[in-house]
């Protein structure tokens, strides 16, 4: 099982493209956050009792 494909993003941007890397950034950052943590990689919080 791997990485959902929701979470993977290549875009071409040249370092004359300041704009662009700004909007690629924060689409992929708002899909991210929608998607939530990769359930198989977060360690389940010790219960104190």
């Amino acid at each position: 099982m791997g990485i959902e494909p929701e979470r993977l993003h290549f875009s071409w941007i040249s370092s004359a493209e300041a704009g662009k890397f700004a909007e690629v950034a924060t689409e992929v950052i708002e899909n991210v956050k929608k998607i939530g943590p990769i359930k198989k990689l977060v360690k389940e919080r010790a219960k104190v009792a």
